[in-house]
């Protein structure tokens, strides 16, 4: 039986992200590394590999498939109370010590490493987009792994789930180029980005360099994609005054409408010294955002427990619109144009014309699907 590695090695298409070149490499431009691949060798992400002067890129599986609250990903303000049918491969072009992504994509990728092909599940982009009409979701989002580095599938199934009317969502380390921005805008009406860091030295630890992701932040909103950002404060690494007032400002330097998500941190993996983030931190971090100018700042990961955070608020009168407890909607009052009922100002963001559907309360758990 073969093993993983062999099994994904055959679940691959000619790509179309890739420059080639004259003496058979290819340069890869489906994230900032632009990684120059010689013949028979990989891109730092492991999943990415040229064969015979052309650059084969994963196809047809997923390893994780399920239905989750917008919410979760973070999104607040992407159609609130609806469900986005979330898929993921496998692989990273980071290697942040408190993720598994990048064990993941170097592990499978390991000749002695016996790891059973039931990890993965075989699927269609037909079958994708058909299990999202089925459970009802609003939303296609690309997650758990980094999808850039899978763009060409990911565009697969954008292409057939924007036929079927659903909105198409990426949630990624943000460390990418123009190409691949650009290569994506035409399917894409969301985009979270991870900011890890304003210090390109630690960025750097991480396998990134901090220019990239703040490249892709102001191309992305160019675009005209809405763009959320999401900083994981963790204690000692990123969480001085002065680290996130600079966050807050280049993001506000970008749009003051950016929502900006400060999460709390828990010891995982590999990085297991620093100790939660505390409720403290997290609120902290949250007045520097609105400090910084920016109009939307939300504390996530405590529910209930960061003051007013958890919430949309107009930023004219103070009138709150959206309502939430973890990912559950305890209450929605933007009209069906996307203003506060109450002053009439326009709340930037994707939102429905049928307010009165919206969905109010309930569990708000992710849902496997069932294959």
């Amino acid at each position: 039986m073969a093993n993983l590695a062999q099994a994904l090695d055959q679940l691959t298409i000619e790509g179309e992200l890739y420059e080639a070149m004259d003496d058979g490499a290819v340069t890869c431009t489906a994230c900032g590394h632009r990684c120059l691949i010689r013949e028979g060798k990989r891109g730092i992400c492991k999943v990415r590999f040229n064969q015979n002067g052309k650059l084969q890129v994963p196809w047809g599986y997923v390893a994780a498939l399920q239905v989750d609250p917008i919410e979760k990903k973070p999104f607040f303000h992407m159609l609130p109370g609806s469900d986005a049918l979330t898929f993921g491969m496998l692989g990273c072009d980071f290697h942040c010590s408190y993720c598994q992504n990048w064990l993941t994509s170097q592990t499978m990728r390991d000749s002695a490493a016996d790891v059973s092909v039931n990890y993965i599940q075989r699927i269609s982009p037909e079958q994708l987009v058909s299990y999202a009409v089925r459970s009802g979701a609003g939303v296609v989002a690309s997650s758990y792994n980094e999808p850039l580095i899978t763009s060409e599938w990911a565009v697969g199934i954008f292409r057939l789930a924007q036929q079927e009317g659903l909105k198409c969502v990426y949630i990624s380390n943000g460390n990418a180029t123009p190409e691949v921005l650009e290569y994506l805008q035409p399917y894409l009406v969301g985009y979270k980005i991870d900011l890890k860091t304003m210090q390109d030295r630690q960025y750097r630890k991480l396998g990134g360099v901090l220019d990239n992701v703040l490249d892709s932040i102001r191309l992305a909103n160019e675009l005209g994609l809405f763009v959320e950002v999401v900083t994981l404060v963790v204690p000692g690494f990123n969480d001085s005054t002065d680290e996130l007032m600079d966050a807050g400002h280049f993001i506000a330097s970008i749009s003051r409408d950016i929502p900006w998500h400060v999460t709390a941190f828990h010891p995982d993996y590999k990085m297991t010294d620093p100790p939660p983030t505390s409720i403290d931190t997290l609120v902290r971090a949250a007045e520097i955002g609105q400090e910084a100018g920016l109009n939307y700042v939300y504390a996530g990961n405590i529910p209930g427990r960061t003051k007013e955070y958890e919430h949309t608020i107009c930023p004219n009168c103070g009138t709150h619109l959206i309502e939430r407890y973890s990912y559950v909607i305890q209450s929605y009052r933007l009209t069906g144009e996307g203003t506060c009922f109450k002053c009439g100002t326009k709340i930037p963001g994707v939102w429905t014309d049928s307010p009165e559907n919206v969905r109010i309360g309930g569990m708000g758990i992710p849902r496997p699907v069932r294959w």
